[in-house]
Order: structure tokens, then sequence, then C-alpha cells
């Protein structure tokens, strides 16, 4: 549905990066259930994630949206700006996630902006706001994710 676009990261965490020549498009992007779904994380930084999904393809049997579809997308988004916060050194595992949804969206793309309530050492607590292609909020968000400590090796295994 559309064209891939490639996501758009700050200079400061291309540099931060740079040595483990690694793909940071692939490696902060949905992952295989993400691209079943057609997330696209557009833009990604420690302090703002933004990332969308259409709603046709990720729908309820009532034609609506569904909320689990938005959670794919919260949980995305978050966990992208963790791991951003984190770093090379850190792993986010999510830990928590809550959804509540507002409104139904039965077309179009929702957008998802993810930013931070809380970074810490070992921990990181994002809001994701989605929202319609009005601009109406169909769903607010939080994930929070462990960070672990982890030897970038790990980033290179398949």
């Amino acid at each position: 549905m559309g064209e891939q676009r490639a996501t758009t990261f700050p200079q400061e965490i291309i540099d931060q990066w740079a040595g483990l020549g690694l793909d940071l498009g692939a490696l902060f992007s949905a992952g295989h259930l993400g691209t079943r779904m057609s997330v696209q994380v557009l833009e990604a930084a420690p302090d703002r994630v933004v990332g969308t999904m259409p709603v046709e393809g990720n729908t309820q049997p009532y034609g609506l949206l569904h909320g689990g579809a938005s959670a794919v997308l919260a949980e995305t988004l978050g966990s992208v700006g963790a791991m951003l916060h984190g770093g090379p050194t850190k792993l986010a595992v999510g830990v928590d996630l809550n959804c509540t949804h507002h409104r139904g969206a039965r077309s179009g793309l929702v957008t998802g902006v993810a930013t931070p309530v809380h970074r810490g050492r070992s921990s990181a607590t994002y809001e994701i706001a989605i929202t319609d292609e009005d601009g109406k909020r169909v769903c607010s968000a939080r994930l929070t994710c462990m960070l672990r400590d982890v030897d970038a090796s790990v980033y290179h295994r398949g």
C-alpha cells in the first residue's frame, strides 16, 4: 500500500551508530509484523518518533481499525525511541503497554507520534498519540521499555 519511504534520522544518531556498519532504517523499522501491517517509521530520534499505518488491511470484523493494530504501531514507535535513547550498548525490551482507544477509523492512514515521558539509565517511557488524517486522536498509548546492557555485536546476529 503505497511506496516505502526511508526513515529520517538526526545526524548525531547516524554518527553514534556509524561504527557498527548497520542499516539503521532496517534496524529501527517495524520488523516483520510491522511490514505485514504496512507500518512505516518516517522520523526517528530519541525525542520524537513518527510513523504511519494504513487502516485498510488492519481492521476488525466491523471495518474499524483494530485496537491491536494501534498497539503494534504504538509499541513500534515507542520501542524505536527507547532504543535510540539507549544507544548501541542498550537493548530496549517492552515491559508495559497500555492503549486507550478514543474513536474508530475506517479508511486512510493513521499517524503515530511517540515522545518521551521518562528517559533513564534502565528504563524509558514514551507516550504515543495516534491520529487520523483529520488530526483527530484515535488512540493514546504509553509504552515502558526496560533498557538492558548488551554488547553491540548482538546487532550482527541474523
